[in-house]
């Protein structure tokens, strides 16, 4: 009887626990107007009828927060009536479809321009649609489509098609020539979360190049003319486990990229590549924010001119100019600090101070290529953002570097962060 009395007293306990647990009987999105409702419901991990769990919730905003149609987003509970609660997901949205417009003048005294359009969130789901024409003396085109969640929320798809035109130093024998390069590539990719700081990249891209001496020194192992069809299979590897707040980042991030291109040609043959940027950023009081990336990179260590990793203004260096070098492999880190100075509704400005320092391996060369001082180069600088924090990846930068060794120095203009 005592048993029967106490097994009793045990299935009333558990019942008493249960009926005090705080259940989920809703859960609402505000806010969203070009953004499909129901795309965001997809996503999120928190549904009606679960027990209501905080940390859930605050993973699902930051989760929100990382896609192109949303600036912020927040959370409210509130209370219904006995142990039942609706939870209030608001976010503020951006505006996603942005023109693609640049003007420059090349060393050449060549206008240049490039016009284009981007929708980053086309269908209201957060697909990325567009392509740009540019003309720096060459004609070149690009269409591009990403869709993340096309097939589920964890899986979907990229694909593109590039016919890109540039002209472009080459080096040997401590000489360096100028030629038109070619590449036309068509790319598909599959996409895959993993889970929330883990996603994965794969794919394949099938393209040709083209290489055609325009002027500068000539050598009979370098063709004038070069064609090769080539196949890249492709696999990132991204871990993520980044806090967004507007135009501040705080935590790490890190890619991983591995390449294998196949070929058949006597100055490119087979080879491997592979490179890892780590990111870390650190957010300083209310309006600074210390941002760094370290990338490390190897490939196959071939003699050739056309090496893959290249010394450039606009992906390591800030004031070292336009393809001044390459190398096959590299060591690159940068850091600045972004301050925010003024900040209203739509529209922040930054400034910042940044140091940039790089090493290089000659084609061909040793490991020892990174200490050597010829193959060390050391940058600083400071620059302006301009941020509109209504439209996505809105930032104008303006950057001035000039180099610690000798007198070279320049701007650099962009779009989006440098990193």
């Amino acid at each position: 009887m005592k048993q029967k009395i106490i097994c009793i007293l045990l299935i009333l306990g558990c019942l008493s626990i249960q009926s005090q647990e705080r259940i989920i009987s809703e859960v609402k999105i505000q806010g969203a107007k070009k953004t499909k409702i129901s795309f965001l419901k997809g996503l999120l991990e928190v549904k009606s009828g679960q027990v209501l769990d905080s940390v859930r919730i605050e993973k699902d905003v930051s989760l929100l927060k990382r896609l192109p149609s949303v600036s912020h987003a927040y959370f409210q509970v509130d209370y219904l009536r006995d142990n039942l609660y609706n939870v209030r997901i608001g976010i503020e949205e951006n505006f996603t479809i942005i023109p693609d417009l640049a003007f420059w003048t090349s060393t050449n005294n060549q206008f240049s321009y490039k016009i284009g359009v981007y929708d980053y969130n086309f269908l209201g789901r957060n697909y990325a649609i567009g392509g740009f024409y540019q003309n720096n003396g060459y004609d070149t085109y690009a269409l591009n489509f990403r869709a993340p969640n096309l097939f589920s929320k964890k899986f979907g798809l990229a694909f593109s098609h590039q016919n890109w035109k540039s002209e472009e130093p080459l080096f040997f024998n401590g000489q360096s020539a100028n030629y038109l390069y070619n590449n036309i590539s068509t790319e598909l990719l599959g996409l895959y979360q993993l889970d929330f700081n883990n996603q994965l990249t794969f794919g394949i891209s099938y393209f040709t190049e083209k290489y055609r001496y325009l002027r500068g020194a000539t050598s009979p192992e370098i063709p004038t003319d070069l064609k090769v069809d080539k196949i890249l299979y492709k696999l990132l590897y991204t871990y993520e486990d980044l806090d967004y707040y507007y135009h501040y980042l705080d935590g790490f991030k890190s890619i991983l990229y591995l390449q294998y291109v196949t070929s058949k040609n006597n100055f490119q043959e087979q080879f491997v590549i592979a490179w890892n940027d780590f990111f870390y950023y650190d957010r300083v009081g209310e309006k600074g924010n210390w941002a760094n990336r370290l990338r490390i990179g190897f490939a196959s260590n071939s003699d050739s001119p056309f090496a893959p990793f290249a010394l450039d203004n606009n992906i390591n260096l800030r004031g070292v100019g336009i393809i001044v070098d390459r190398g096959t492999a590299s060591i690159v880190y940068n850091t600045e600090y972004r301050h925010t100075f003024y900040d209203k509704k739509w529209l922040a400005i930054q400034g910042n101070a940044f140091f940039d320092v790089g090493t290089w391996r000659q084609p061909g060369g040793e490991i020892n290529d990174f200490w050597k001082k010829q193959n060390a180069e050391f940058f600083s600088g400071v620059g302006l953002r301009f941020i509109n924090k209504k439209i996505y990846n809105a930032v104008f930068r303006i950057d001035y570097g000039f180099s610690l060794k000798d007198g070279r120095k320049g701007f650099v203009f962009g779009l989006g962060q440098y990193f």
